[in-house]
């Protein structure tokens, strides 16, 4: 038979944590001539990719862009990415954007252009 050893209360063995960080999945598409999302003007986010307080990004406002864009990279699915962002300005605010390092690894491994902006 089998012998049952008690741990003392409190004490939890080492078993590897996973973060959401580390598994979460990000997506780029496939060219970066396939980002042909609007310039300027007002763009209204879905709520599957943004659902805080105000969706509607002016693209004339930097924070507004920042914005938009960051929740893009992270949440969006590559359709909704084609359709939302727009190259050149991905181009113009990319070194601004807060993004989890997987995700700018991501765009970046893909897309040497955008680690060589200034």
């Amino acid at each position: 038979m089998p012998t049952i050893k008690h741990r003392p209360a409190g004490r939890r063995t080492a078993e590897p944590r996973v973060y959401m960080q580390d598994v979460i999945p990000y997506e780029a598409p496939e060219r970066f001539a396939d980002l042909h999302g609007p310039a300027e003007g007002t763009l209204t986010l879905p709520l599957r990719v943004y659902w805080g307080p105000k969706a509607e990004c002016d693209l004339g406002q930097p924070e507004d862009v920042i914005k938009a864009y960051q929740a893009i990279l992270r949440e969006a699915a590559r359709e909704d990415q084609e359709e939302l962002l727009n190259a050149s300005l991905l181009g113009r605010v990319w070194r601004q954007l807060m993004l989890p390092a997987r995700c700018r690894d991501l765009w970046e491994n893909k897309f040497p252009q955008l680690a060589q902006q200034a």
